[in-house]
């Protein structure tokens, strides 16, 4: 049987394709977790957004699908309906199955009856997609497989939910990057891949569309199989590799013994990139700092969220971000845990939320003087009310949202606005210092990899001051000009179609 699997073109701001291009690890595993003598083939479309239709076309007409999935999360929805329309026509018997965050906590935005999709995998998809391509192949029926829903006429059927994986074992095998078919994925000028060592989380911050798709928890694999992955990682030309965890901090010990492993299995010569708790780092920093820089950590995305009490609470993040001193809490943790990664020369890339329901002006600027003062690389963004999450139901409730296009849900758009101030200015105000915190971090960027940055600046400074013009610098013109500008060119920026 013939499989493609296809990831979205859409790409965050903060994560530009001229210098960030990554993996969607998902679909490797999903690769990896179908039975060997399947032709199976992965194409990541943000390495091909400006020739989208091209390749697809071109994928389909040099070897008909008999099967086409899709990795979708909410912002790229409207893109994924447009693809699978032209797959559609392209291959009309192809079945087309759909899995991802935005496909299970959205359902019915997928099940229409004029939807072209076939199958809905929801949750984790290694081991439905693996049973659902087993039943196409043998013609067994889906009713008893876990996890899926399918169509049937014109409707939908939806399996009782499959419970999330242990991790044990080889349940869920190895991905395999074998399977993809573009592989310039880079990071600064160096090939950069995906790992997991665990999946999920304990907390319930009201922002976070894991805890809806798959509850709270918190499930590993050995360190065996981690350190092999890296190896595979390596074989495949990665110099760098994000650690894709969802609170790889949340067990400190075992992230010490991760850091740990690595070294002694020689597999410190590349650079690592992870996002962790400021509370942990803060409360473990003096051992666990430096095992991380021994290990090759380079870039921490710190969940810091924000820096005041009142928004700590209301997205539920304040026991992520606590100090403790002799067992009591000591206030807010991020400077400590800033403090502890900077003396170990790794770099905080800063991960903040501003547009809170009760912000005001004065509470935005504080946390973006924060960031000016503090973190490496801003990764700032705005409360999105993605679907299922607490998030949304508050924001609905205050009746605070006043963007439904979730094509715009991607974070760096505001969507909402505060009780104080409307959804442009809070966008407007981190617009304005966003670009030149990430011009301070330039400098670092040319020290690592001279050659690419040279290669590349134009292309970078374009990009991150995309609507500045001439009579902006000089003054000729409001900065907010510029912004309408940018907010238009980022807008046509988007219609890959």
């Amino acid at each position: 049987m013939n499989i493609l699997l296809l990831s979205m073109p859409d790409s965050f701001e903060h994560m530009p394709s001229v210098a960030i291009r990554m993996p969607n690890g998902a679909l490797a595993s999903l690769a990896g977790n179908v039975d060997q003598h399947h032709d199976i083939r992965i194409v990541d479309l943000i390495l091909a957004q400006k020739k989208v239709r091209e390749t697809v076309e071109d994928l389909v007409r040099k070897q008909p699908p008999d099967v086409v999935g899709l990795s979708i999360m909410t912002f790229q929805r409207k893109t994924a309906r447009r693809i699978i329309e032209l797959v559609r026509a392209l291959a009309p018997k192809a079945r087309i199955v759909v899995g991802g965050y935005d496909p299970s906590l959205a359902f019915e935005e997928y099940a229409a009856a004029d939807s072209d999709i076939d199958f809905i995998v929801r949750g984790e998809g290694e081991i439905t997609f693996r049973e659902l391509i087993r039943a196409l192949e043998d013609e067994t029926g889906y009713d008893h497989i876990r996890g899926l829903s399918y169509r049937s006429g014109d409707r939908f059927y939806s399996n009782p939910d499959r419970g999330v994986s242990s991790l044990e074992g080889d349940e869920i095998h190895p991905p395999n990057r074998g399977a993809r078919l573009l592989t310039d994925y880079t990071m600064l000028g160096r090939k950069v891949d995906v790992i997991e060592t665990s999946r999920g989380c304990t907390f319930d911050c009201s922002f976070c569309s894991i805890i809806e798709m798959r509850g709270r928890n918190f499930f590993t694999y050995s360190f065996e199989r981690v350190l092999n992955d890296i190896r595979d990682a390596k074989e495949h030309g990665a110099k760098s590799i994000f650690i894709v965890d969802d609170n790889v901090t949340l067990n400190v010990k075992r992230f010490e013994a991760l850091c740990q492993a690595i070294v002694d299995a020689g597999l410190n010569d590349i650079d690592y990139i992870v996002q962790g708790m400021t509370s942990a780092i803060a409360n473990h920093g003096e051992t666990l700092a430096p095992l991380m820089r021994k290990a090759g950590f380079r870039y921490i995305f710190l969940g810091i969220e924000n820096i005041l009490e009142d928004d700590l609470q209301f997205l539920r993040a304040r026991s992520k971000n606590v100090k403790r001193e002799n067992g009591q809490s000591a206030g807010n943790a991020t400077l400590k845990a800033i403090d502890y990664l900077h003396k170990n020369k790794m770099y905080v890339v800063g991960g903040l939320i501003v547009g809170n329901p009760d912000d005001t002006r004065e509470s935005i600027e504080a946390n973006l003087t924060f960031a000016k003062q503090y973190v490496d690389w801003p990764y700032i963004q705005h409360p999105t009310p993605y679907p299922k999450t607490p998030m949304n139901s508050e924001f609905r409730e205050r009746n605070l949202i006043i963007n439904e296009n979730v094509e715009e849900y991607d974070g760096t758009t505001a969507v909402v606005r505060t009780e104080h101030l409307s959804a442009e200015e809070i966008e407007f105000m981190r617009w304005r210092e966003d670009r030149w915190m990430k011009v301070r971090h330039m400098p670092v960027a040319l020290a690592h990899d001279p050659l690419f940055i040279i290669k590349t600046a134009r292309r970078m400074f374009s990009h991150t001051f995309r609507g500045v013009t001439l009579k902006t610098i000089l003054g000729l013109e409001a900065e907010r000009e510029a912004f309408h500008r940018y907010r238009r060119i980022r807008k046509l920026e988007r219609q890959y179609l």
